[in-house]
């Protein structure tokens, strides 16, 4: 069998992190058989399907290396097939025009088939009977079984679903007596003919359920008695993402469907419908839902939650790639880091797991300075200095500064807006202050000592690590302070931060005049605020 299988957004914006998540398992389970990866935009929603959105899907996917085979298919191209489908069904008895609304124009339902036992993924479960509520009314026809049971509280609770889920149908009075039996009714039901009972207090049926083999979730079921014929063409028209899916799906050769498990209750009339068209079933394999920490479906109120939002923070391609792999899938053994080539070699559906995957911003930025450490210093320098020089104090800095900057800075870097932070290397404009600042520089023997270092600083041209250390040591030993611990005050004083990194590599690059000035402005900053 060859393996072909398709990404079907609906671009209506920005793309959502776990749409593409999808994209990324589809392309990965294409690339691992060597089979086919299709691109097919459902653009029926006019409105919202832009060219604009659609552009930015197409950026995104080839931002993230997602190649696909063949030519794009757009939905809208294919809606003439769609409407044959509808009326072949029709025709056929299998799909029905509903009730007309006050324009007089009516939906077309599919009919889920009440003579199924054929059906291979359809089966008999057994005998199941439901109390009724006796204030409301039962009603039988064709389209379906409207009724209601009772609830904890003895309240109704409208129930309706189609025919097919009530084999062997009875209808009992309070008394006990039947008052309905389906088998003798059915003929009549199929003329059109439709019953309604008053003072119902139970029904009995033979249960059958809908059942498919979930290559994640296993084997799942659903019982027809759950189920309502389906709307597949509008009133307008226009034909619904269900008979539109099912036959592009079946267009296109769709061997394996891979997508959310939101669309797990989609599949159970999804392949009612494949087997109504006449076509063999693909494989389905539903992905868990990407979720917050509370559980929940990850959305834009958790953070971060549409590609273009990490990239322009910048995330590395292959990094967001290589984590959203991750999400719900495991290679079998301890690797995070991976390349395109190895989570294509290593890439199964039996490693997917069917819990729902949550989202760790934690982990993202980790694996993202994974990336950023090890490429080239070069394109490192060139992508830094495209976030750098987005702030206003980048404006006329030196590039072999900045060069220098970027090369010491890099293994730090989670994701490239935190060269916003770099600021202190280029600009003493920025503020003195916080806890940290008012612990260091209360006591005057570290303020004493700071100034030795500024005076020595100010008397080199330049400084290097054996400068740095000596002048340090010296500094400390004059005022009887532990050996290291003046370097969070000289760092505080040059940098206006706490942390960053090495201090003698920081020192150096912002050069000896520069942070015996910034030396003395700490200092001052100190002591004023101090006065105030």
């Amino acid at each position: 069998m060859e393996i072909r299988v398709r990404f079907a957004p609906s671009p209506t914006g920005q793309v959502h992190i776990g749409n593409i998540r999808t994209a990324i398992f589809n392309w990965l389970f294409a690339r691992h058989f060597g089979g086919k990866f299709l691109l097919r935009v459902e653009d029926t929603d006019l409105e919202r399907s832009t060219k604009e959105a659609i552009d930015k899907l197409l950026e995104c996917m080839e931002w993230l290396g997602l190649n696909y085979d063949g030519k794009i298919v757009y939905q809208t191209s294919l809606r003439q097939s769609h409407e044959e489908a509808a009326a072949k069904l029709i025709e056929e008895g299998r799909a029905y025009k509903g009730k007309p609304g006050e324009d007089g124009t009516a939906p077309v339902l599919f009919r889920i088939p009440f003579d199924c036992e054929n059906i291979p993924f359809v089966r008999t479960v057994g005998a199941a009977e439901y109390e009724l509520h006796p204030e409301e009314p039962v009603r039988v026809a064709y389209s379906g079984v409207d009724f209601a049971t009772v609830s904890r509280k003895g309240k109704a609770v409208p129930t309706a679903a189609c025919l097919s889920g009530f084999k062997d149908l009875k209808i009992f009075d309070p008394e006990g007596v039947e008052i309905f039996d389906l088998n003798f009714a059915l003929e009549d039901l199929k003329n059109g003919e439709t019953f309604s009972f008053e003072n119902c207090a139970k029904i009995t049926f033979t249960r059958r359920e809908v059942f498919y083999n979930d290559l994640i979730k296993g084997e799942l079921a659903k019982p027809l008695d759950s189920m309502k014929d389906l709307v597949i063409v509008r009133s307008n028209g226009s034909p619904v993402f269900h008979l539109a899916n099912v036959c592009d799906d079946i267009a296109q050769n769709v061997s394996h469907v891979i997508r959310g498990d939101d669309h797990v209750e989609n599949t159970y009339r999804h392949i009612l419908l494949y087997n109504a068209l006449g076509a063999e079933l693909p494989l389905f394999a539903h992905m868990p839902m990407i979720v917050n920490n509370a559980g929940k479906p990850y959305s834009k109120r958790d953070g971060d939650a549409f590609v273009g939002d990490f990239r322009e923070k910048g995330f590395l391609s292959k990094a967001l790639f290589n984590y959203l792999a991750l999400l719900g899938w495991s290679p079998g053994d301890d690797r995070e880091k991976m390349s395109y080539e190895e989570m294509t070699e290593a890439f199964t559906l039996d490693r997917v797991k069917s819990s729902p995957a949550r989202f760790d911003m934690t982990k993202l930025l980790s694996l993202n300075g994974m990336y950023i450490a090890v490429i080239p210093v070069d394109e490192f320098v060139i992508l830094a200095k495209e976030f750098v020089c987005k702030n206003d104090w980048a404006q006329g800095i030196d590039d072999s500064k900045l060069e220098k900057v970027a090369a010491l800075m890099q293994s730090r870097t989670k994701e490239l807006t935190n060269t916003d932070s770099w600021k202190y290397f280029f600009s003493s404009d920025f503020e003195y202050g916080g806890k940290q600042f008012r612990k260091q520089f209360k006591h005057e023997q570290n303020r004493a000592a700071l100034r030795l270092v500024g005076d020595k600083f100010a008397s080199f041209s330049q400084l290097d690590s054996e400068i740095i250390s000596k002048v340090i040591a010296d500094a400390e030993a004059a005022n009887e302070i532990n050996s290291g611990k003046l370097f969070p005050v000289l760092r505080l004083a040059a940098t206006g931060a706490a942390g960053g990194a090495e201090l003698d590599q920081t020192l150096i690059l912002i050069g000896p005049e520069e942070c015996a000035k910034r030396i003395d402005n700490a200092i001052d900053a100190y002591l004023n605020s101090e006065k105030a």
